[in-house]
């Protein structure tokens, strides 16, 4: 039983990566099984059986969910990008409870904010314009994959350190839209060193993570609370237009009232599914 469970918290984690501004590493803290994941990785010589099963059984998830959800994610999102905007947004303050718990499970002083406060500026920063990258990612050449192994180990620190997304680094790095339909259109010569990047950076920032987060808990996690709360404000995606055209129509106004509403529902959901989920694993340890 504790294998399928972990296949599906694989699943989830993997979902979680897709979306901008929702950590796949916050999901894994929400989950239960962020600790386990990094020990796995930092240790994993040490009882190579043990952590080749578990990081198999949550890999295969997280992978299954890349190729099953890529598209359909795409899609949506194009589609519905207020309403999907909102879930998110849902989503992430259903992990805050979590992470701030974990901030202050030690006693704190009044510098430990200040990591809170420099995790806020740093996803703010990280969140303005980037420069076109995108001819240098799709070009078939030695510089395009030197470009996208080093992206894979940027990710890869984005996919380790909860708060920070990984797919928001994409859209930081201009390869979110890139990388999505890579996957979705199985491009190999891109995802290759991509991958192979992210792979060597997970490798090589495990331990340090890990040894952070055991010797300065509660700065790290202030850190990572920062991360979070910052991430907001890229994924937030505004009012519908309608609402706010004072030259609207009467059944447009309408409709843009209906997608407020149905964003504001589907917020909640986001937030009571995650603070339902990460309650349902404190209870279980």
């Amino acid at each position: 039983m504790k294998h399928i469970v972990n296949f599906f918290k694989g699943i989830v984690v993997g979902i979680a990566t897709l979306v901008p501004g929702v950590s796949g590493g916050t999901m894994a803290i929400v989950l239960g099984i962020y600790d386990d994941l990094i020990h796995a990785v930092a240790s994993f010589f040490k009882d190579i059986k043990k952590h080749t099963i578990f990081l198999f059984e949550v890999g295969l998830g997280a992978l299954l969910a890349l190729l099953l959800f890529s598209r359909l994610l795409e899609n949506v999102i194009e589609k519905y990008p207020e309403i999907m905007g909102f879930l998110f947004i849902g989503i992430i303050c259903g992990g805050l409870p979590v992470l701030y718990k974990k901030a202050t499970e030690q006693k704190n002083d009044w510098k430990d904010f200040i990591f809170l406060i420099l995790g806020f500026i740093i996803v703010l920063i990280m969140s303005g314009d980037s420069e076109t990258t995108t001819a240098l990612a799709t070009s078939k050449g030695f510089l395009s994959i030197v470009f996208l192994l080093i992206g894979g180990i940027i990710i890869a620190i984005a996919l380790i350190l909860p708060g920070i997304s990984a797919s928001f680094m994409l859209l930081s790095l201009n390869l979110y839209n890139i990388t999505l339909s890579a996957i979705n259109n199985r491009d190999i010569p891109f995802l290759v060193p991509l991958g192979i990047g992210v792979v060597v950076g997970t490798l090589a920032t495990a331990r340090a993570i890990e040894k952070l987060l055991i010797k300065y808990p509660g700065k790290t996690y202030m850190l990572i609370l920062g991360f979070v709360i910052g991430s907001l404000i890229p994924v937030f995606p505004g009012i519908p237009k309608e609402i706010l055209n004072m030259n609207t129509s009467i059944e447009a106004l309408k409709q843009g009232i209906f997608t407020l509403i149905i964003s504001l529902g589907v917020l909640i959901i986001g937030f009571l599914s995650i603070t339902w989920l990460s309650k349902k694993e404190i209870e279980e340890k």
